[in-house]
């Protein structure tokens, strides 16, 4: 079971985000709405978006990182692909295999992505290295 910090520090993680989540659902549904892009490619791109602004929120305020940016930076791109991939993943099965509407595959897909980024970068990218807690 969880402790109160560790309890703390993922309701921040999910709190910041869920601002990265509205870049990403802005740009899937910009794409996919106008046309451009099915939801899958749609989903991944705006994925790629959302993780650019966690990494800069997460490294201030939820890990409050103050170690070398060369050293946090290919941590978190590391993870944020394989968030991007599983999303991706997801998003095919979902979408394309299952039939479900884009945007209820996206939210099912942002929650399983959400718990093994959350992982991820809690023992790997802001571990240590100057990090305390929230």
């Amino acid at each position: 079971m969880p402790d109160g910090r560790t309890l703390r520090r993922f309701v921040v993680y999910a709190g910041v985000g869920a601002i990265g989540t509205a870049a990403q659902y802005a740009v899937l549904i910009t794409l996919v709405t106008a046309g451009l892009t099915n939801p899958v490619t749609g989903s991944m791109t705006g994925a790629g978006v959302g993780a650019v602004v966690n990494y800069w929120l997460n490294r201030r305020v939820t890990f409050r990182h103050g170690s070398s940016h060369l050293k946090a930076v290919p941590r978190f791109a590391a993870i944020a692909l394989l968030g991007v991939a599983v999303n991706g993943l997801l998003m095919n099965l979902l979408t394309r295999h299952l039939d479900a509407n884009y945007l209820i595959a996206q939210v099912a897909a942002t929650g399983v992505v959400l718990g093994i980024t959350y992982i991820l970068n809690s023992v790997w990218t802001f571990k240590g290295h100057g990090a305390e807690a929230v």
